[in-house]
C-alpha cells in the first residue's frame, strides 16, 4: 500500500460513484434509452480491489450491476454513457444498454441480464487460457443471488476438476432482490462453501478496498501459477434499491444506517490519510477530476446520434467465412 495504490484505489471508487449518481440522475430527465437500470453505489470498493488485481491480458466477466466493473477495467465514460443513452457512439452502438455493456479490447467479456449466466462465461474463458497456455487469469464477479443458480456449482465444479486459471467473486450485498443472503443459504460463509470444490475460499470485507486487492491478487497469483480456481466472497451493500424502481421497504433501516457509515470512499479516504498515503490536496484534485470525467462523458453522450434502426440487424452475425482461418488455428492448438 503506498501513492500510487492509493491514487489508483480513489480515483476508481469516486469515478464509479459519480458514474452510478449522475446515470440515477439522467434516468430521472428520461435521457436513458431505458427504464431500467442496477447501480452499485456502496459497492465501489469491490469492483476497484478485483480490477486493480488484473494484468492487461486478463478476462473479465460482469452482471446487470457491472458499470463499476468496467470502469475499474479502464473503460471509457462517454462511451459507457452513450451507451446507456443508446447512442451510436456507444459501446455496443446503443444496442445493448446498461446490462449488457462490453469492451473486447480490455478483455471485458460482457455484462450479463441473466443472474448468473456470465459465469459458464467465466470458465469458457478459463478453459482457453489453460489450453492456450495465454497466462490469462479470469475474473469473474457475480452477486449472492447467483450462487443460488445450478450453473454456479457447474461453473465451479469444472473448474476445480480442470484446475482452471478463474477467480469467482461473489459480490454480496447481502440482498437478491428483496430476499436476504441469510435466508438464501444454509452456508453464509465462502470458506466452507469453496470446500466442497476442493478450493480455496476466503472471506473478505468488501468496504476496504486494500482487503479485497489483497485477496484478489493472492487468488490471481495462485491461478497464473497454474494452481487453480479460488472463490471470494466480498461482504458489501448496496446502498440503494434492487433498481431505482425499488424503495427497498423490506430492509431494516438500522442495518441500512450501520452499512451507510462503512461507506468505502470516506473509509478509504481516512486510512489513506492516516497513513501518509494521500494529502487533502492530492483527494481534492482526485474529486475535481473525476466531476470533470462524468461531465465530459455526459457532454459526449448528449451530442452523440442515436442508434439507427437502419443497422438495427448488423453485428448479429459474422461475416461467412470471417474466422475460419481463425478456427482452424485454434482447432490445432486443441
Amino acid at each position: 500500500m503506498n501513492h500510487e495504490f492509493a491514487v489508483q484505489a480513489l480515483r476508481h471508487m469516486l469515478r464509479i460513484r459519480l458514474f452510478e449518481e449522475r446515470t440515477l440522475e439522467v434516468l430521472m430527465q428520461g435521457k436513458l434509452a431505458s427504464t431500467m437500470c442496477h447501480v452499485s453505489i456502496g459497492q465501489e470498493a469491490v469492483a476497484a480491489g478485483v480490477c486493480m488485481a488484473m494484468q492487461p491480458q486478463d478476462y473479465l466477466t460482469s452482471t446487470h450491476r457491472g458499470h463499476g466493473h468496467l470502469i475499474a477495467r479502464g473503460g471509457d465514460l462517454g462511451r459507457m454513457m452513450a451507451e446507456l443513452m443508446g447512442k451510436e457512439t456507444g459501446y455496443c452502438k446503443g444496442r445493448g444498454g446498461s446490462m449488457h455493456i462490453t469492451d473486447m479490447a480490455l478483455g471485458h467479456l460482457g455484462a450479463n441480464g441473466i443472474v448468473g449466466g456470465h459465469i459458464g462465461i467465466a470458465v469458457g474463458a478459463g478453459l482457453w487460457s489453460k489450453l492456450s497456455a495465454n497466462n490469462a487469469v479470469t475474473m469473474c464477479l457475480f452477486g449472492d443471488g447467483a450462487v443460488t443458480e445450478g450453473v454456479f456449482h457447474e461453473a465451479l465444479n469444472m473448474a476445480a476438476v480442470f484446475r482452471l486459471p478463474v477467480v469467482f467473486v461473489c459480490e454480496n450485498n447481502q440482498y437478491a432482490m428483496s430476499l436476504p443472503w441469510s435466508k438464501s443459504t444454509p452456508a453464509v460463509d465462502f470458506k466452507t462453501r469453496a470446500a466442497a470444490y476442493a478450493m480455496p475460499g476466503i472471506d473478505v470485507d468488501g468496504q476496504d478496498v486494500a482487503a479485497v486487492y489483497q485477496a484478489a491478487r493472492e487468488a490471481a497469483e495462485r491461478a497464473r501459477r497454474g494452481d487453480g480456481p479460488t472463490l471470494i466472497g466480498a461482504h458489501t451493500y448496496r446502498f440503494f434499491g434492487h433498481s431505482r424502481g425499488d424503495p427497498s421497504a423490506y430492509r431494516d433501516p438500522e442495518e441500512e444506517r450501520r452499512w451507510r457509515e462503512r461507506d468505502p470512499i470516506p473509509l478509504f479516504k481516512a486510512r489513506a490519510l492516516s497513513a501518509g498515503w494521500l494529502s487533502q490536496d492530492d483527494m481534492a484534485a482526485l474529486e475535481a477530476d473525476a466531476r470533470q470525467a462524468m461531465d465530459d462523458a455526459v457532454q459526449f453522450a448528449e451530442a452523440a446520434p442515436p442508434a439507427r434502426d437502419a443497422v438495427a440487424f448488423e453485428d448479429v452475425y459474422a461475416p461467412s467465412g470471417a474466422h475460419s482461418a481463425e478456427r482452424e488455428r485454434q482447432h490445432s492448438t486443441l
